[in-house]
């Protein structure tokens, strides 16, 4: 396939927070390893150190946007559509539906638009009327003029369906790799950085924003009593009202530490000693955080909404979203729980099949008129 192919709807690449940014970071480099695809990404200049670079065979390209929640998405999905247009791409992949709104005037001009449904943002609780409002817009206008549309979760695929009488999605799943252990001395330094003990702790990692529920998780935890450090690992893209209220109250709860950003070694040293995985999120794609801790074999505690239990865990791994008592009898329950296999629920999560389907909707496009 010789196609040029541009990618949007991304903050960035490589390591840059978030899940859309992680499982284009994953499938990318991928996609050029194993079929020598011309793929570029756009980043947004504010969170890259580079304005055009290569990333392990996949080109980078970063355009200006505006550091504002509720425009810098919409802004920076023009430019790079209008980039994409310009330098002649023949395949756009847009991710996320924030950017959505560009796909009419992509198709406009000729171009194979794939898109990827990650989550149903407009669910988040930080997004006022009119943010909302767009973000159903461009759900809409991706389900109607994509050229080919990928779903990560059954759920979506079905909800897909119903809304939007969109049947021919593609069911493909995000991934996880197979976990990659710093050396002993390293995993030891990380712990010591924090003043953490091997299984001494829980933890969960997310944006420190208000539909990640990591404010459910403080309250559980002192309602808990559980005497192992909680661990929150994140921050916020742009301070808030929410996330400086969240910090507040972790710093004046006991036994809590707030690492930040984690990534690479650093992230994975911390998941690996873990005791407990929690993910007391409102509102999810498919997480890859917490295939992440499944790759540890870690004891996961998640929210019992659409996205989670469509991962299918056991049934005593869900909590009732939003309950902060049902999580805290959760981690009473769940701390101290040998680690667990999850190979057989991993399987359809390996980033080398979902190359391959990605590579496969590619064509597809490619052939339709």
């Amino acid at each position: 396939m010789k196609e040029s192919i541009l990618v949007l709807g991304t903050r960035g690449i490589p390591n840059v927070p978030g899940g859309v940014e992680s499982h284009c970071q994953s499938l990318y480099p991928l996609l050029v390893k194993k079929y020598d695809l011309d793929i570029t990404v756009t980043a947004r200049k504010p969170y890259v150190p580079y304005s055009e670079s290569v990333y392990e065979g996949v080109k980078l390209k970063a355009l200006p946007t505006v550091t504002n929640k509720s425009l810098e998405a919409p802004l920076h999905s023009f430019l790079a559509a209008l980039y994409a247009i310009k330098t002649g791409a023949d395949i756009v992949h847009v991710h996320a539906i924030g950017s959505g709104l560009v796909i009419p005037l992509l198709r406009l001009f000729g171009k194979k638009v794939i898109f990827t449904h990650h989550s149903q943002n407009y669910d988040h609780q930080k997004w006022g009327k009119l943010a909302k409002f767009i973000l159903r817009l461009g759900e809409k206008w991706a389900m109607k003029y994509s050229s080919e549309v990928i779903v990560i979760s059954d759920f979506m695929q079905n909800l897909m369906a119903e809304k939007y009488g969109r049947k021919d999605t593609h069911l493909i799943f995000n991934g996880v790799h197979e976990p990659q252990l710093p050396q002993p001395s390293k995993i030891n330094e990380y712990l010591s950085k924090y003043n953490l003990d091997p299984r001494g702790y829980v933890v969960a990692v997310g944006r420190f924003s208000q539909e990640k529920g990591l404010d459910v998780l403080l309250e559980a935890y002192k309602l808990s009593g559980i005497k192992k450090t909680l661990v929150l690992v994140g921050d916020s893209d742009h301070a808030t009202e929410y996330s400086t209220k969240l910090k507040q109250t972790a710093k004046e709860t006991d036994n809590v530490v707030l690492t930040g950003f984690l990534s690479g070694e650093e992230l994975h040293s911390i998941f690996s000693q873990a005791d407990t995985f929690v993910l007391p999120s409102f509102s999810e794609g498919l997480p890859i955080a917490l295939l992440e801790a499944m790759s540890f074999s870690l004891p996961a505690i998640v929210s019992d909404i659409p996205a989670n239990k469509a991962v299918h865990l056991k049934d005593d791994c869900y909590f009732k979203c939003g309950d902060s008592q049902d999580l805290a009898d959760k981690l009473v329950k769940t701390i101290d729980n040998p680690l667990v296999s999850y190979a057989e629920y991993l399987k359809n999560y390996d980033w080398d099949l979902i190359a391959e389907q990605t590579y496969d909707v590619y064509k597809q496009s490619v052939m339709k008129k």
